[in-house]
């Protein structure tokens, strides 16, 4: 079915449904071959995305769960993660992908622009719970919060020129007003840049904002205070195919860095 007449099905069932008078019966078999027409539509759109999952799948299972049966035995028993890693939901920077994580080695939490929160029981409680249980059931003893070249989250953040003005946005103008004290510290050190330096500025120092919410965080502290819990930043470059890591007072000079 092609794109117009696709439409043109809506249109017209749009028109049917916008009918005040009860519908006849010529008028419910017009309704149930538009139906007809727009199911043969979905279908053959959902066609390719599950011939996708299902491949992926069977590759996933030949190619890895049938060659690891150690690893997925243990795995299905227990879960003892070592990383708990903050990233973007961007579909370029999956954190497995690029560090090469095994199953059971990293626990992951992923939103716009990796951030996180200032500790507050009354907001953000997803992620706060997200949170809490590898912290304090699973027991990680590193967190690693990756920021990435071409942030879409951080664009928003940088192009919001009033904070008091109303949203464009349903969401995402709300959330990534979390990192407004990176944007804020950028603007005012870095004012005389472009935007795309700025917002390059602004990816890693929203990673800094994000480690020092962090420690808002009582159960995030109290391990950090024993030593217990590492906390440290990391910035990847997908571009250019580089990934900066530092440590939590480090700021936005890299302790180290790989190319």
């Amino acid at each position: 079915m092609s794109r117009e007449s696709y439409d043109d099905a809506l249109e017209r069932l749009g028109e049917l449904l916008s009918c005040k008078s009860n519908l006849g019966k010529s008028e419910a078999a017009k309704m149930k071959k538009l139906f007809d027409e727009l199911e043969g539509h979905k279908s053959n759109k959902s066609s390719d995305a599950v011939e996708r999952i299902q491949s992926g799948f069977i590759h996933f299972k030949t190619r890895k769960y049938l060659k690891k049966p150690s690893l997925y035995n243990a795995l299905a028993k227990s879960q003892s993660p070592k990383f708990l890693v903050f990233a973007c939901s961007d579909s370029r920077v999956s954190p497995s992908h690029i560090l090469n994580f095994q199953p059971g080695e990293a626990f992951e939490i992923r939103n716009i622009a990796n951030m996180v929160p200032v500790f507050d029981k009354t907001q953000h409680s997803g992620t706060g719970a997200a949170m809490e249980y590898p912290i304090t059931e699973l027991n990680v003893e590193n967190i690693l919060v990756i920021g990435h070249s071409r942030c879409g989250g951080i664009e928003a953040l940088m192009s919001i020129e009033d904070d008091a003005a109303p949203n464009k946005s349903v969401f995402i103008e709300n959330w990534v007003k979390i990192g407004t004290p990176a944007k804020n510290r950028i603007k005012q050190e870095f004012g005389d840049l472009s935007f795309e330096e700025q917002c390059t500025h602004c990816e890693k120092e929203a990673v800094n904002v994000t480690l020092g919410n962090l420690l808002s965080y009582p159960f995030v502290r109290e391990r950090v205070e024993k030593g217990k819990l590492a906390l440290r930043g990391a910035h990847y470059d997908f571009v250019n195919g580089t990934f900066e890591l530092w440590e939590l007072d480090v700021k936005t000079t890299p302790a180290f860095a790989f190319s």
